[in-house]
């Protein structure tokens, strides 16, 4: 069996669990959470999607991102995600929650609703391969032109996610 991930309903309350393929295969509303790390120079660090993901893959995202398991929290997950994925860790506060769904080519469907939560740290990142195929540091203006000019390279979420996000960041 695969990784279960917790349902929620509209306001988050959890409402079941179901392994991670079904979820997508369903389109089953479920709790999600994106990472964006911030160095001291205010850049904010992206990984470009393995090639292999199950979708989206070799998109450009936010640092990292996934879903909490049962039983584990918004942070614990985002945490553990962040160091499997970027092979970083760092203090995380999250700023705000939204939900969004798209259906992919795949025939698979993201129904979620995602928490969002943002660190700083200027440690040098250890990707795993399996994850992230390369990563950069990008300033929030560039970033904001290069999704206008250039859509189809970034996750669909994240492009959500950007134009949520507040010009002033805590």
């Amino acid at each position: 069996m695969g990784d279960q991930i917790v349902l929620v309903d509209k306001d988050d309350r959890e409402v079941g669990k179901a392994e991670k393929m079904a979820v997508h295969k369903k389109g089953l509303l479920h709790r999600a959470f994106s990472v964006l790390v911030f160095n001291s120079k205010g850049e904010l660090l992206l990984q470009q999607r393995a090639k292999e993901k199950y979708h989206c893959g070799g998109l450009w995202t936010n640092t990292c991102c996934s879903h909490p398991r049962k039983g584990e929290t918004v942070s614990q997950a985002a945490h553990r995600r962040l160091l499997e994925e970027m092979g970083v860790d760092c203090e995380l506060e999250e700023i705000f929650s939204f939900s969004y769904r798209v259906d992919f080519p795949n025939g698979l469907t993201e129904n979620e609703l995602d928490h969002v939560l943002i660190g700083k740290s200027d440690s040098r990142p250890k990707p795993d391969p399996k994850e992230v195929e390369q990563w950069k540091w990008i300033n929030l203006k560039t970033l904001r032109t290069e999704t206008r000019k250039n859509p189809e390279i970034y996750t669909y979420w994240f492009k959500v996610l950007l134009e949520k996000l507040p010009e002033k960041l805590p």
